[in-house]
């Protein structure tokens, strides 16, 4: 398997090279140069593992690292004292009322959130990746988050040999609990700090700093490259893909679903590399009948699906449900490229209009691809509160306002559509204790100040356990507490790599 990027398909990069590379030179993303099939193994794929799936699908991806290697990868990072049981995941029935939704938790990891899924495994594939790709180096891992990318980024990074990790989060981008998860973040080799501005700030300072020559040639002088530990990166994506396959072999083997037939997949998502993701699998022969896609008050991808246009210049809004406060989504890069027939030239003039003008409108043929696979559909906070509080009414079940934007977007797609009889698989992606004052607020209780009570109350109210490594943090040092505009940051990189001066 060899890789392209989505702005010069002339590029061919074994995996090894794209892991530690993160992004293309130029700028692109990189993507397979074919998508492996799995029509024909779904049945032998059915009743595995987790771990074991994961070790199929990674193996068909990464040819260059050996079974033993993925095996070695595989077990390290999902291994049961990690994800609260065997298996890493968990699918929960929200079906009364003749409902056919079931919830996949994909939040049972060391930071509570769907990251963990991605993050935990990709310093192992990054490390042994460097060591053929680019042996001697040393990677400096540089990460924008809007809010659980950076803490999963930094958990599963730190005091990884041969690695620094240094994340960048809006100022007032980030939930309580999030911005102490990654202020307190422990480990010799990691670096947090606060950008001034919303995640596309933070997010566009990396990109620009990623592609810079004059400061990859003073990280080439010092023995050191970048890379990623965002979505830009493949390794990081290449892990969500598995998760979907499981959930439908799941779907299967309670016999909700029969092999082969179609379901449903809704993912709230900002920066699109989750239901990317989906996406991918389905290309590889998962059969999905749609995808839903589920964005908060910052709807820019939901104009996008309906109309074929992408805007970005509109209003940012903060909302309750912060990971997904973004106006440039990065991955949606990687399924234009698969929908307009590969065309690298086209690709890069979109992007660079995205850049320059801040809008581009894709050819009609590609939008009209777009609808007939996505659903796009919007939740402001006022609705997100409302489903939070009646989904714990009808089904006693407590869901974060991630969660929460999607099944919304999911009731509104049944409503527009009427297809209620296809099971659907509604992604999960972060624990309600991440959020805990507006998850009360949305209930109707009072909400403390501090967080760490709201934390408590919530517990109280609902029952549900708090999970040790949140309720932890209280305890812990605050380490890092910069804030910096943008264009400091190359600055502040260079001294925190050790290569310069502030």
């Amino acid at each position: 398997m060899q890789y392209k990027s989505t702005r010069d398909d002339k590029i061919r990069l074994e995996a090894s090279q794209v892991i530690a590379q993160g992004i293309s030179e130029e700028g692109g993303l990189f993507v397979p140069e074919t998508l492996p099939d799995l029509r024909g193994e779904l049945s032998d794929l059915s009743g595995l593992s987790y771990s074991a799936l994961a070790k199929r699908i990674f193996s068909l991806f990464l040819t260059d690292l050996s079974q033993e290697e993925i095996s070695a990868c595989v077990e390290a990072a999902y291994a049961p004292e990690k994800f609260d049981g065997e298996e890493p995941v968990k699918l929960v029935s929200l079906t009364k009322g003749g409902d056919k939704k079931y919830l996949l938790e994909l939040w049972h990891g060391p930071t509570c959130a769907f990251k963990d899924m991605a993050l935990q495994i990709l310093p192992h594939f990054l490390t042994r990746s460097m060591k053929k790709a680019l042996p001697g180096k040393q990677a400096v891992i540089l990460t924008a988050t809007s809010g659980d990318t950076g803490k999963a980024a930094l958990e599963g990074f730190r005091d990884v040999s041969g690695t620094q990790i240094l994340v960048f989060y809006p100022e007032n981008g980030v939930s309580q609990m999030q911005k102490r998860q990654m202020e307190t973040q422990e480990g010799e080799n990691v670096t947090v700090c606060a950008i001034e501005g919303n995640f596309d700030d933070a997010q566009n300072t990396v990109k620009r700093v990623f592609t810079d020559p004059a400061m990859k040639a003073n990280l080439a002088a010092h023995g050191m490259v970048f890379s990623s530990a965002n979505s830009i990166n493949f390794g990081r994506l290449l892990p969500q893909i598995v998760y979907y396959f499981y959930a439908y072999f799941s779907l299967c083997r309670t016999g909700a679903l029969r092999l082969g037939d179609p379901f449903n997949v809704a993912v709230p998502t900002g920066n699109f590399g989750n239901i990317l993701a989906a996406f991918y699998a389905f290309q590889m022969g998962l059969p999905v009948h749609k995808f839903i896609c589920a964005s908060n008050a910052n709807r820019v991808l939901t104009d996008f699906i309906r109309t074929g246009i992408y805007d970005r210049r509109r209003e940012f809004f903060a909302t309750i449900s912060p990971s997904m406060d973004i106006l440039i989504s990065s991955n949606l890069e990687r399924l234009l490229y698969a929908l307009s027939g590969e065309d690298s030239k086209l690709l890069a003039q979109w992007m660079g209009e995205l850049s320059e003008t801040g809008c581009y409108q894709v050819a009609p043929a590609v939008s009209q691809k777009i609808q007939e696979l996505f659903f796009g559909g919007y939740c402001e906070d006022q609705r997100t509160a409302r489903t939070i509080r009646q989904v714990w009414e009808k089904d006693e079940y407590l869901c974060d306002p991630h969660t929460a934007v999607a099944l919304e977007v999911y009731r509104q797609y049944i409503q527009e559509t009427g297809d209620s009889d296809t099971p659907v698989v509604i992604a999960s992606t972060a624990s309600p204790y991440k959020f805990p004052e507006s998850v009360l607020a949305s209930l109707g209780e009072a909400v403390p100040e501090d967080g760490f009570a709201a934390m408590e109350a919530l517990q109280s109210f609902s029952g549900m356990k708090l999970p040790e490594q949140l309720k932890a943090l209280r305890e812990k040092p605050v380490r890092f507490r910069k804030t910096i505009a943008p264009e400091q940051a190359d600055a502040f990189i260079r001294t925190s790599a050790g290569i310069g001066e502030q």
